[in-house]
């Protein structure tokens, strides 16, 4: 993959005109384009690298080849170059180029304003006029060369996109006598384009902006044991840093020293701060709120969970969603028809109108500056962008507008249990003591210290769940017995800590103690008893408590007509007992990755093809087929392995199910917001088409209305990154 820098190329339209540039190269295999960062990869034999940069160049586009493929920019950084872009602008200006441009811009616009004077004033001063279209081509000079450029560019390979549009409709103008107008037209297409530019870099940065979050530096323990300040690039996994109260964490890292609390609100959205010690993981640009700690790097700058989310979603913004899709097609062959319409106006209108022919071609040219899809074309970009962008800020990553926009269609939501309705991990729920004769607080005591001395999953549980209770290590005789539980002897008195097979062989497992057995493993819990020779002294159920986000999530769920079912590897008792308490409508459980995998198949032939979507909810290595084939599969980020991650669509990155509702509902509002812009562009067009028929717009309005709407759709787009949570859902 050669990788290739285009600075003016920032929109579907440069992306659509530089496709087409090279759909003839020889040998291209594909073609990556990466427009937050203005670089494209080309898939093609060396050998043809250089037609490729030949025919990019032709394109009127300025084209570098880079050494290696572009890392994602920091927020803040801009490519310095020429203002030289399709629409006349170019979205990534750094703050000395915004301020030529205005400067330049301005300068254009006052000659505009003096060329209509001098025009108003002496319409029939020979000199005057001279003069007047001296100042007018010094406003088109100074506002328009790049538009210029580009257009001729492209009328000379038969092209007719919006830079072609402006020169003919502008040249024409000043041709035919109307050079005051003329110059007004490119001035204020100028301007309107650097204010629309600026509007929809406020949306890219919205994406850029996560990057500040990661210190440049930080606290580095060296060779000889001394704290040293170091560039947070320089960081190598397996370094020790120290993090200090009110900072930033600069790179993902495992604590090995201390307790803090951290607000993670910048990685998974989560406003609540949480507990981190010793064991514990800690991302890139969360805030280390309380205290010192010291831990190990466990991925270089450029490798954090933040850099890969800000990676992902730069990627994203390149995929077009279908209603972007949609468009592209659709201005691609409006402006040539529009084109067309125009040259009938100015030929056939002075023969059946009886207009004259600077009539006619005046009419024309009015209506090639109102064709301009400027407005259409950045309709949907900004709006897909803004959306991607509110969605990160709220912890979901979602990878590609396609995937954002299909969220609106969802009916149907399998979910995994493991991980992904519960926490993941045995928690200690229920407690019993049934011993007569002892005291409560002596069994549990003999209890913890046995769960204590085991390695056993459901024994660490119990032991956490008991914590306060043990820790005086006073049993001796401690021994395993595999598959059954444990033994030992405390105080004279020989204790079993095991399941219902062993408290069986010990003949103490009398009916009453069966009835409560039967009550917690109806529920889906694992019961350990703890039993004397005599008889069980207590019983303790443990099970993987489900999130207390998770009843929520299938209520808002079932509120916006999405039916859930669960798909787990467990035994089907536990997992229906789970999908009842979540509130889930169905539970299938023993079932292998393959089943998993035919499950969704089997709801997506349900789903009878229509508009209905099936998405996948999981976190494991065996939910990976079911989430790559779902209509939508969403992972788990905080939980979940890399290959689950990898296979999804949309990725939750603190494990809150409610996140699932929120990501339709801002499906739902950025589709209402594409419907609304696409409708805005083209009614408003539809309208001074009309009037320029009629003859009562000018070029000036045409231009007028033109950036206007272009502005109006930038500042609807831009209305998604004010989405907060959604708290009421319906099945709108």
């Amino acid at each position: 993959m050669t990788w290739l820098s285009i600075p003016a190329m920032d929109c579907a339209a440069e992306e659509g005109e530089i496709r087409r540039a090279l759909s003839e190269l020889p040998g291209l295999r594909g073609l990556r384009f990466r427009l937050a960062s203005r670089s494209l990869g080309i898939d093609a034999p060396a050998e043809s690298i250089p037609k490729a940069l030949d025919a990019i160049a032709g394109a009127g586009f300025k084209v570098t080849q880079l050494a290696a493929e572009p890392s994602a920019p920091a927020h803040g950084h801009r490519h310095v170059h020429d203002h030289d872009h399709a629409h006349g602008h170019d979205h990534g200006h750094p703050a000395a180029a915004w301020w030529r441009d205005e400067v330049r811009y301005g300068l254009a616009l006052a000659l505009a304003v003096v060329a209509e004077a001098l025009h108003f004033l002496a319409p029939d001063i020979t000199a005057w006029a001279v003069a007047g279209m001296a100042v007018a081509a010094a406003a088109i000079a100074l506002a328009g060369f790049s538009t210029y450029a580009k257009g001729l560019a492209a009328l000379r390979r038969g092209r007719i996109g919006i830079s072609a549009l402006m020169t003919v409709a502008v040249t024409g103008a000043f041709l035919i006598g109307q050079w005051p107008e003329a110059a007004m037209v490119m001035a204020l297409y100028a301007i309107a384009e650097l204010i629309e530019a600026r509007s929809v870099d406020r949306a890219r940065n919205a994406i850029q902006g996560l990057l500040s979050l990661a210190p440049e530096t930080a606290e580095v323990r060296d060779a000889d044991g001394q704290w040293v300040t170091s560039p947070s690039s320089d960081v190598q996994p397996g370094q020790c840093i120290r993090i200090r109260p009110g900072t930033r964490i600069p790179l993902d890292a495992t604590i090995i020293s201390g307790q803090t609390t951290v607000d993670p609100s910048a990685v998974t959205g989560e406003s609540m701060p949480i507990e981190r010690g010793v064991g514990d993981a800690l991302f890139a640009g969360t805030v280390n709120l309380s205290g010192t700690v010291e831990a190990t790097a466990t991925a270089a700058s450029h490798n954090t969970l933040l850099a890969r989310i800000i990676a992902a979603v730069e990627q994203a913004q390149s995929a077009r969603a279908p209603t972007q899709a949609f468009v592209d097609r659709f201005a691609a062959i409006y402006t040539p028809t529009v084109f067309a319409l125009a040259l009938a106006v100015a030929l056939l209108g002075p023969w059946l109108l009886d207009w004259t022919w600077l009539q006619g071609l005046y009419k024309a040219l009015v209506l090639l500056v109102i064709a301009c899809p400027c407005a259409l074309v950045i309709s949907t970009p900004v709006s897909i962008v803004s959306g991607l962008a509110a969605a990160a800020r709220r912890g979901i990553l979602i990878k590609g507008g396609v995937h954002l926009e299909k969220a609106r269609l969802l009916r149907t939501i399998a979910l995994d249990k493991t991980g992904t309705i519960t926490e993941g991990k045995p928690g200690l729920v229920a407690t019993e003591v049934l011993a007569p004769g002892h005291h409560h607080d002596e069994v549990l005591h003999w209890a913890a210290d046995m769960a204590g001395h085991s390695d056993h999953p459901v024994s660490h549980a119990i032991a956490a769940g008991l914590d306060g209770h043990g820790c005086s290590h006073d049993i001796d005789g401690f021994e395993v017995l595999p598959g059954l539980g444990t033994r030992a002897r405390a105080h004279g008195t020989d204790l079993w800590l095991g399941n219902h097979r062993l408290i069986e062989s010990l003949g103490v497992c009398v009916p009453q103690v069966e009835a409560r057995l039967d009550e917690h493993e109806s529920q889906g819990r694992t019961v350990t008893l703890l039993a004397s020779r005599e008889q069980v002294l207590a019983i303790f159920a443990v099970a993987d408590a489900i999130k207390p986000s998770s009843r929520e999530a299938m209520t808002q769920l079932a509120a916006m007509g999405v039916q859930t079912h669960m798909l787990s590897g467990d035994n089907q008792r536990t997992v229906e007992a789970i999908a009842r308490e979540a509130g889930i409508s169905s539970a299938r459980g023993q079932l292998m990755p393959q089943d998993k995998l035919d499950a969704i198949r089997d709801m997506q032939r349900q789903a009878g093809g229509n508009a209905h979507t099936v998405a996948m909810v999981g976190d494991g290595i065996n939910d990976a087929p079911a989430l790559a084939t779902a209509d939508l599969g969403i992972a788990m980020g905080g939980a979940g392995t890399d290959i689950a991650i990898e296979a999804a669509d949309v990725v939750i990155m603190n494990d809150d199910l409610r996140r699932i509702p929120e990501t339709m509902a801002l499906s739902r509002r950025t589709h209402a917001v594409l419907v609304q812009n696409i409708g805005l562009a083209l009614g408003i067009k539809l309208v001074f088409f009309v009037l320029a028929v009629a003859g009562s717009a000018t070029m000036w309005m045409a231009v007028f209305a033109d950036m206007g709407a272009s502005l109006i759709v930038v500042a609807n787009g831009l209305r998604l990154l004010r989405t907060r949570p959604v708290r009421r859902f319906s099945r709108s």
